[in-house]
């Protein structure tokens, strides 16, 4: 006789309830246990998510390839990441801030909304992490003036009326010898704010991803960025 399998979480929402699935996934030498609405990972799969009319998952709390990739990135750096400083901005699932965790980050993990910051809190505590603060934060009304060795985020460009207030959080939040870490599926919309880092003495180097199999993968850019001496 088998057992009746577990029910799924549900997050609860003013729109309504959604139900939670778990994805686990290698991250370099740990398994990390992730729960979110949905998992949209091909570009195929992400036109119709974003144009379903009848949509009412809140994007932030989807999995995406981008989170993925910069969580790999990161766990190919334990040395850069070990006993280090952390902001994450957009956090989302909060995947890439947990990677960093497990390497012995301390990580301030951001989003603007109480629900996607709440998910970022379950998934910390599902991975057991102790080194993770969880902040509501809004860019356009930025009031942080830590300085932190490490700013990440994953598929957070996509909008280039924010670029920036971006700009501004990696000026002023950015430590002595900090860095930027960014993973975006080559929208566009992300150049200009790459471009102008860049032409303003910014350093910047490029690292590419595949996230997914066959001819749905997706590629996935992770840029590192270094402020000027």
């Amino acid at each position: 006789m088998t057992s009746p399998a577990a029910p799924r979480p549900v997050l609860a929402t003013s729109i309504g309830d959604f139900p939670l699935s778990e994805c686990r996934l290698q991250v370099g030498g740990a398994t990390l246990s992730v729960l979110h609405t949905d998992a949209v990972f091909s570009l195929e799969e992400e036109t119709q998510f974003l144009n379903d009319p009848d949509r009412r998952v809140p994007y932030g709390a989807v999995m995406w390839p981008a989170a993925i990739a910069l969580a790999h990135e990161i766990a190919t750096r334990p040395a850069e990441f070990r006993g280090k400083t952390v902001l994450e901005l957009g956090a989302g699932t909060g995947l890439p801030g947990i990677a960093a965790a497990t390497l012995g980050a301390s990580v301030v993990q951001t989003d603007r909304s109480e629900l996607i910051t709440h998910v970022c809190r379950l998934n910390g505590e599902r991975n057991r992490m102790t080194g993770i603060e969880y902040r509501i934060a809004d860019w356009t009304a930025w009031t942080d003036e830590t300085r932190y060795d490490w700013i990440v985020g994953s598929d957070i460009l996509y909008a280039d009326t924010l670029h920036d207030q971006l700009r501004r959080i990696f000026t002023g939040n950015l430590g002595r010898g900090g860095r930027v870490l960014l993973s975006d599926p080559y929208r566009p919309p992300s150049l200009p704010l790459l471009e102008g880092l860049e032409a303003s003495g910014w350093r910047a180097r490029h690292s590419r991803w595949t996230i997914g199999e066959g001819a749905a993968a997706r590629a996935v850019a992770v840029y590192e960025l270094t402020p000027p001496a």
